[in-house]
């Protein structure tokens, strides 16, 4: 990790709401429905992710009716977000893993009362759980101060400089969520993702048109 200073953090954060807006938080979806559609989004886009959900929740109305479902029946409906064999039995697993530690009840309710660190450790447990994953049904579900690192955040701090280039995604939560302050976490995810979308993106860069050029490191290694 390089060190990098809150100050520019939150000047990061300025400037992109000046171009995406200001974001108050809202809850996005219930926890349970997140923490599969966080799963569904895994190595595939949007687009399909909800194709396949919207599939799994027409297919199995609710949980329990996927938790009694035959793996191979999972699979099928959740085919257009790729790798289905692989995700069908990590959704089945978790569900009995929550309701085994719930009183057989279907819910994560629970962790609105629990401690982040606790919750983020409880949900880490859940099979096919990463601190991406965890941190995403934190903040969209409960509004809790964490900050997920997607693969968009990933890069735009590497290129800014606040990550070495060796360090891993899942490192990469961990890291930014100590240094991101509480209170822009949820905006700063959001925004950050929109702009990895239109101007900081894998390929060709329009750094020529970015709010963030004279903070960028990678900018400037560009001019050189």
């Amino acid at each position: 990790m390089m060190k990098v200073d809150p100050k520019i953090i939150r000047e990061v954060d300025n400037l992109l709401a000046q171009v995406y807006g200001h974001k108050r938080w809202r809850k996005h979806a219930e926890p349970i429905d997140e923490l599969i559609v966080t799963v569904l989004s895994q190595h595939t886009n949007d687009v399909n992710r909800d194709k396949a959900f919207r599939q799994l929740k027409r297919r199995f109305p609710n949980w329990e009716q996927v938790l009694r479902a035959p793996v191979r029946s999972i699979a099928s409906a959740i085919k257009p977000a790729g790798l289905s064999n692989q995700k069908a039995p990590r959704i089945k697993a978790m569900l009995q893993k929550i309701a085994e530690t719930n009183d057989g009840k279907l819910s994560l309710d629970f962790l609105k009362d629990m401690p982040v660190s606790e919750a983020v450790n409880w949900l880490k447990k859940l099979p096919g759980v990463g601190p991406k994953t965890a941190a995403c049904v934190l903040l969209f579900s409960f509004g809790k101060p964490v900050f997920p690192v997607d693969t968009h955040i990933y890069r735009i701090s590497k290129r800014l400089g606040w990550l070495d280039e060796k360090v891993s995604e899942a490192k990469a939560n961990e890291l930014l969520d100590k240094v991101v302050p509480d209170e822009i976490k949820y905006q700063l995810h959001l925004n950050m993702i929109a702009h990895g979308r239109s101007i900081c993106k894998p390929q060709n860069p329009r750094c020529q048109e970015c709010v963030l050029k004279h903070l960028c490191r990678y900018m400037s290694q560009r001019q050189k």
